[in-house]
Parts: structure tokens; C-alpha cells; sequence
């Protein structure tokens, strides 16, 4: 199948990539700058040049492919709801150019903010939903193309995908506890965040793309919920520092805006999913990578 992918040259869209074409699709990957179209062109991949906000751009690919893997997302923390904004309009122009044709949408979105203090599963909705919700309510925005024709799926993603070169969450804590010299957990630690080996994630974006029925929610979790004190633990052993409790009253002053996340509870289930598509995820545990040194990397 031709495989019209956004975000294909960043960390999830560049495993998924590789996991397509290793699985017989020709895919085509958004490329806003010539660096991510090198990329894209070096993985094997054919570049669309564009951009989340040129929505021609996106409809013309979406046209032209047996279906849409819609990874981007404009990471401004500073602009959420514009943010937002252009998410939801990317994935209006993506599903307008799909209606009618029974082709797959598979959508980015994530298990954060889906329950607190509990174990969040794939039957669990956004308390908000609507233009002005979180990501511009994208997901259930992508799902209710079922009703017109598409075979929208939504993929969520545990906040930490992890990996060799991951810059994400986990990166960015170890370099908070560089910077402090303490690897810090907020209160007592006991709030838990879920974990997804990239390579299982991207496994699981291709299986939700090729055989996910029709308004599917995937859950890309393979650990349920981590110690925030355990995850501290891990990076204070990989940078040589104490681990340490940091008060709620002070954790925007420590961690910055990370800190704004990583107090939260927010354990979540993939059964529903392992159960729906036979993904079993056996890539490395978030400690296991962690253990194994590159995330503590200098140069």
C-alpha cells in the first residue's frame, strides 16, 4: 500500500517508517525543510514537500495514498491553542480528502490527562472535547470521519517513548538532574508513568494502520505505570547524583516545565489493544534503557 505519513522524519514517524517499508508499503513522508526530506529520502521513503499548515498539501497526499498516518503535531508550548488549531484542521483537510473511500487515518494522540490516580484504559474518552480542547480535540475530531467513509484509528501514545535518541521526556529529566545535580521525583515518587519502547510503538502504528477496524482507540503502552521515584532512581545511578523528593511548592522551580507532567498519575492499559491486533510488545523496559547508557550521553 502507498502509506502517506506526517511527522516521518521525527522519532516515532521515522521508526514507523522504517517498519512500513520493512513490511512491503511504499510510504511518502511530509517534509516541511530540506533536512527532513533528506531524511525521509536516506530512510528509503519518497518526500511530499509542505507543511501541517499547508492544507493543499496534505489533501493532495492524502488523495493520492491508500491511506494516512498522521504523526506531526506543532510541539509549541508556548501557542497550545494554536496549536491546536492547526492540528485540527490538518486533520480535517487529511479525512475531507478520505470521505468515501473506506481508507485508513491512523491519528497521533496520547493516554496523558485520560485518568488520574487510575488505571486508564482504551474505553476511557477526554473529559474535554470540542475545538478548544487539548490538541484542538483532534481524536474524537479523526473519529467521527467512521461516520463518512473513513476508517479513522487512534493511536496513544504513553508520554515516553524510549529508545536510542530519545529527546523527549526522559531526556529532558536527565538533564534537569544534570543541571541540579540531583536526579529529583515530585512528593514521595509513587505517581506513575506508562512506557513504550519505540520500536513496539511503531509496530503498533502499522498494525492499527493495516487491519484496525473502523473508530478504533489503541492504547501504545507496554509498561502500565513506572515510579516516578524508580525512573529518578535509575537516572541518579546513570549520572553518578543523589535521587531526591522535590515539594510540589517547588517543582516548577525545578524541573521547569516538565514538572508541569511529570507529578501526574496516569497509569494505562494496553490490553484491550494487545488483545485486538496480537501486538505483543517486547522491545526494552524504559530501566533496562536507561540502564544502558545513552541517555547519559555527552557529546
Amino acid at each position: 500500500m502507498r502509506v502517506f505519513v506526517t511527522g516521518a522524519s521525527g522519532w516515532i514517524g521515522s521508526a514507523v517508517v522504517a517498519d512500513l517499508l520493512e513490511a512491503g508499503h511504499e510510504v511518502v513522508g511530509l517534509a516541511r525543510s530540506d533536512e527532513s526530506a533528506a531524511r525521509i529520502t536516506a530512510a528509503g521513503a519518497e518526500p511530499h514537500r509542505g507543511s501541517l499548515d499547508d492544507l493543499e498539501s496534505l489533501r493532495t497526499a492524502a488523495e493520492a495514498s491508500d491511506g494516512v498516518i498522521h504523526l506531526g503535531f506543532r510541539h509549541d508550548f508556548s501557542d497550545m491553542a494554536g496549536a491546536g488549531r492547526t492540528e485540527r484542521a490538518a486533520v480535517g483537510a487529511i479525512g475531507d480528502a478520505l470521505v468515501g473511500s473506506d481508507r485508513p487515518l491512523v491519528l497521533a494522540s496520547g493516554v496523558a490527562g485520560l485518568a488520574m490516580g487510575r488505571v486508564a484504559t482504551e474505553l476511557d474518552r477526554p473529559a474535554v472535547t470540542g475545538p478548544d480542547a487539548p490538541r484542538g480535540g483532534s481524536e474524537d475530531f479523526a473519529l467521527s470521519f467512521a461516520d463518512r467513509g473513513v476508517r479513522p484509528v487512534s493511536v496513544r501514545f504513553a508520554p515516553t517513548v524510549h529508545g536510542d535518541g530519545d529527546h523527549g521526556f526522559i531526556a529532558t529529566l536527565v538533564g534537569v538532574a544534570r543541571e541540579k545535580d540531583a536526579a529529583g521525583y515530585v512528593g514521595d515518587g509513587e505517581s506513575r508513568w506508562p512506557a513504550v519502547a519505540r520500536v513496539d510503538a511503531a509496530r503498533l502504528v502499522r498494525l492499527g494502520f493495516e487491519k484496525a477496524p473502523a473508530a478504533s482507540v489503541l492504547h501504545a503502552v507496554g509498561e502500565q505505570g513506572i515510579q516516578t521515584r524508580v525512573i529518578a532512581d535509575a537516572i541518579a545511578r546513570g549520572l553518578n547524583v543523589p535521587a531526591v523528593s522535590i515539594a510540589q511548592d517547588d517543582v516548577m522551580e525545578h524541573f521547569g516545565w516538565i514538572g508541569m507532567f511529570f507529578g501526574m498519575d496516569i497509569p494505562a492499559s494496553s490490553i484491550a489493544t494487545q488483545q485486538l491486533l496480537g501486538w505483543n510488545p517486547t522491545g526494552p523496559t524504559l530501566l533496562e534503557d536507561l540502564d544502558a547508557g545513552y541517555y547519559f550521553r555527552t557529546s
